[in-house]
Parts: structure tokens; C-alpha cells; sequence
């Protein structure tokens, strides 16, 4: 009889270092500067800025005898070419602002990891299952972005904006995620 097969997750951190043409900024790679505001503003809106954030993830698996190894790569990014800012320089309340958005993005990204490396996996499903949870994950980040964005005003409630600002580097270090400072 032989034994039953071992599923074991392995997350990698996006280390690549940073490259100043490129459109994207990694999360890991520095805080938020105002050349990272490369889009076109809105004429619409309320919005003094907008920050592209997101995350992803790219994978591969390995077998190991009765071991199946996968791979994750977590990505954090900001789209440089999508975010925008009304005045330029931003001021130091915009940028810390938007900064924030980044930091819910990873704040999100790092509960997706800690999901799938304690969910029970099989060799049948685990790409589908992992897919599922990302796509769980993306929604949370949505939901989250949307409501810091209300209960601050869009950045006009100070105090609320500062709360939202220790909450979440609070939580991002009690994981071990280590917050840029501005």
C-alpha cells in the first residue's frame, strides 16, 4: 500500500528589483512616489487621485516521488500608467493616501497567501481551488478599497484616514510584512 500523496505550497516573494521605465512598481520594491503617477486625470470624479493596485500570482508545480510541490510567486503592484494625480506634486495627505490603497493590496494579498497554505489541497483540485480563493481574495480587496475610500471621504476625513493608516501597517507587521515609510 502506498502512501497517500503529500501536497506541500510554497509562496515565493516577487524579489525582481526595480526597473525605472518599467510601468509596474512591486510592492517590496520602495513606498509610492509622485513619479508613479503616469496616467491621465480624470475631468469627472471627486477624486484628487487614483491609484491601479492589484496582485496576482504566478505558478508551477513539481512532483517528488508521492510529494507534489506548488510554486506561488505573490505579486503586489501598482500600474503606473493607470494611476493619476490632479496636482502635481501630490500633496504629502494625497500621497500617503493613495499609498494606502497599495498597502490594502497587500494587506489583501497576504490573507490570500495565508488561506491557501492552510486550506486542505488534493492532487485533483488544487489549481481550482487555489483559483477560487484568489478570486474570493480579489473581491475582498474590492470591497476593502471601496469602503476605506468611503469612511475616509476620499481622503477629506484626516482622523479616519489615520486610523485606517494603524490598522492596516499594524496588521501588515503582525504578519511580518514590512510597510514602507513615506
Amino acid at each position: 500500500m502506498s502512501a497517500a500523496p503529500v501536497i506541500k505550497v510554497v509562496f515565493v516573494e516577487e524579489t525582481r528589483p526595480e526597473d525605472p521605465s518599467s510601468d509596474s512598481l512591486f510592492y517590496h520594491q520602495r513606498h509610492v512616489t509622485p513619479n508613479d503617477f503616469r496616467g491621465q486625470s480624470s475631468s469627472s470624479g471627486r477624486s484628487e487621485a487614483v491609484s491601479y493596485t492589484s496582485f496576482a500570482f504566478d505558478g508551477s508545480t513539481r512532483q517528488y516521488r508521492d510529494t507534489l510541490e506548488i510554486r506561488l510567486v505573490l505579486q503586489v503592484f501598482w500600474v503606473k500608467s493607470a494611476s493619476w494625480t490632479r496636482t502635481m506634486p501630490p500633496t504629502r495627505h494625497t500621497l500617503e493616501h493613495e499609498q494606502l490603497h497599495f498597502d490594502i493590496t497587500r494587506l489583501v494579498a497576504e490573507r490570500f497567501r495565508r488561506k491557501v497554505l492552510s486550506m486542505p489541497l488534493t492532487m485533483d483540485d488544487h489549481d481550482s481551488r487555489i483559483q477560487y480563493e484568489y478570486l474570493e481574495s480579489f473581491r475582498e480587496m474590492n470591497r476593502m478599497q471601496e469602503d476605506f475610500d468611503n469612511s475616509v471621504h476620499r481622503g477629506a476625513n484626516v482622523a479616519a484616514q489615520q486610523d485606517w493608516l494603524r490598522r492596516i501597517r499594524n496588521e501588515l507587521r503582525e504578519y511580518g510584512v514590512p510597510t514602507p515609510e513615506m
